[in-house]
């Protein structure tokens, strides 16, 4: 059975939730389930913006027939060739052999070599402002190039003022009937799975989002409509004004995230011993983390909003405790920089996790380590208790500029 929703003049809302699914990708937990927009305008022309994941592609289908009403489909805007929102894309094109599908020259790549079909009889290629009348309704097509895809574009309706947005904005998690964040908690429920989206997903591509947003500011936007989670009608700062954080790399607040890698628990104890001491001090906002049972992509969320990392590793095999070093590795791959490091290292005959973490640390940008490093000898004593007592004071000292 059909489940839509008209969200704004003529514009259906046709999307569904997946929730069986585990992991996003193959890589990111998702233990809330995953949502999946398109969006129909039935105007003179029947036009689809994107299409979705194959394991809710009978639910589309059913949104699809009913809103159509025996119509026949004009027009799919291409605006993200990604899978999880064009694995319907043959079928649409066998159902209407004169489907029109809109997109700039690199989707038309990616549909090639995803769906092995030649779209070329089928291809409308668009570029930086063009626009696609269908009646009353003008679409204006904005590219958005690595966000985070390299064929990715926005399409903006100039009657309804509605941004279909792609995979900006979006969020982890399974929506219910309430689509509109104003219909949900979503400061309370929703904001941790947006930035965990964003980071892990857009993370990456800051100077990209950022052009985006520029782009955006020059349009009346009266609605926000992504492909992920929630869309927006009222109260834009809410969303906008992290997603201008997240891609300027700038914290949100005045929180310590506490990563340790620990294996007998010397080194969990020097973080917990820590994040104590902070709390004595007035930091009320500290986040402690074990990287052995904490997602990657929770802990590369966390690093975007804290102005403080704080790194906790054993040496094993010589090297750095198999956990840190993917967490590591992830905060490298998302360009992570500028933020405050506090590094505390354990060693029982050959500490060399300090110095392989401080590698890693040194090749993101702006990071400043803080002094002492501090050097446990398999488990805390006196003198490390000192190195602690004087990274808080540091750290403490930092969060008050």
């Amino acid at each position: 059975m059909y489940n839509v929703r008209v969200i704004c003049e003529d514009t259906w809302w046709l999307g569904a939730s997946d929730r069986r699914i585990q992991l996003f990708e193959n890589t990111y937990p998702v233990p809330n389930g995953m949502s999946y927009n398109n969006y129909l305008i039935m105007d003179e022309k029947t036009c689809l913006l994107d299409g979705v994941d194959e394991a809710v592609s009978r639910q589309f289908e059913e949104n699809l027939a009913h809103v159509l009403d025996g119509r026949p489909l004009d027009y799919l805007v291409i605006d993200h060739m990604e899978p999880d929102h064009c694995a319907v894309i043959p079928d649409l094109v066998r159902r209407w052999p004169n489907l029109k599908l809109v997109g700039t020259p690199k989707a038309f790549d990616l549909v090639r070599q995803f769906h092995g079909f030649d779209p070329t009889p089928h291809a409308i290629k668009v570029k930086e402002g063009d626009t696609l009348s269908l009646g009353r309704h003008t679409l204006q097509f904005v590219l958005a190039p690595m966000v985070h895809w390299p064929e990715v574009m926005v399409s903006f309706d100039q009657l309804t003022g509605t941004l279909f947005s792609a995979d900006a904005f979006g969020a982890f998690g399974a929506t219910g009937g309430a689509i509109f964040a104003d219909e949900v908690d979503w400061e309370r429920d929703w904001a941790d799975e947006a930035r965990r989206y964003y980071t892990n997903i857009v993370g990456k591509y800051g100077l990209q989002v950022t052009s985006l947003l520029k782009k955006a500011s020059k349009l009346d936007i009266k609605e926000i409509a992504p492909l992920h989670a929630h869309i927006w009608r009222r109260d834009f700062d809410q969303i906008l004004s992290r997603y201008q954080k997240w891609a300027a790399y700038e914290p949100e607040d005045k929180s310590v995230a506490i990563f340790y890698g620990s294996i007998y628990g010397g080194t969990a104890n020097a973080a917990d011993i820590l994040s104590t001491k902070l709390a004595e001090a007035g930091v009320h906002d500290v986040r402690v983390y074990d990287v052995s049972k904490t997602p990657v992509s929770e802990m590369v969320s966390q690093s975007f909003r804290s102005p403080v990392l704080v790194f906790a590793s054993a040496t094993y095999n010589m090297g750095i405790f198999d956990g840190m070093r993917e967490l590591l590795e992830d905060l490298n791959a998302h360009a992570m920089k500028n933020r405050t490091v506090g590094v505390i290292y354990n060693g029982s005959w050959a500490p060399q996790a300090g110095s392989l973490m401080l590698d890693a640390i040194q090749r993101m940008k702006g990071m400043e380590v803080l002094d002492p490093e501090v050097h446990v000898t398999s488990a805390v004593d006196e003198g490390a208790l000192e190195q602690i007592d004087a990274l808080a004071a540091a750290i403490v000292a930092k969060l008050a500029e």
